[in-house]
């Protein structure tokens, strides 16, 4: 007999704050239209949260980030409903979210295709654009992060039977 195993969707977000205390979003794309979201996406087969978190930053925001430390794993849900062309959706987001500092954008460096641009913004900005957030998730990381939630990047630890997997049997 076999049994399907729940299996949430694991994803990465960078937490960037400015000197100034702005933070650094995107806008991008979505089936629910334009939205504001962290530099975030979905972890690769083979990788490291960390190597996600630095890849992902770099594809939707053109810059390097240099990760400084967790600042939570966060689990969300939501639901989609089917619509023409597209199947109904019930996803668990696993997110680990990092903090650390960006350089300047990569100068002729094209953004993910769903990213319309780069915001610097101020944590009230942010929260008056609430409506367009791609989840909560983007508000409760940002106040964490102001919350001066830090863990050490050891925290996770990625074994190399990620690279190298052991055989059973």
């Amino acid at each position: 007999m076999s049994i399907e195993r729940w299996r949430p969707s694991v994803t990465v977000a960078a937490i960037v704050a400015d000197d100034a205390g702005r933070y650094l979003l995107v806008e991008e794309h979505t089936p629910e239209g334009l939205r504001l979201n962290n530099p975030a996406g979905h972890l690769d087969p083979g990788e490291t949260p960390l190597q996600g978190v630095v890849r992902e930053t770099l594809e939707e925001t053109a810059r390097v980030l240099t990760p400084e430390a967790l600042v939570g794993v966060y689990m969300a849900r939501f639901t989609r409903p089917a619509a023409p062309g597209r199947a109904a959706e019930d996803i668990t987001y696993l997110r680990f979210a990092y903090c650390g500092a960006v350089g300047e954008a990569i100068a002729g460096r094209a953004l993910d295709t769903p990213i319309v641009r780069t915001l610097w913004l101020e944590p009230e900005q942010i929260e008056a654009r609430r409506d367009a957030w791609r989840s909560e998730l983007v508000g409760r990381c940002i106040a964490d992060h102001r919350a001066g939630r830090r863990f050490p990047l050891e925290l996770v630890h990625a074994d190399g039977s990620l690279v190298q997997p052991r055989v059973l049997g």
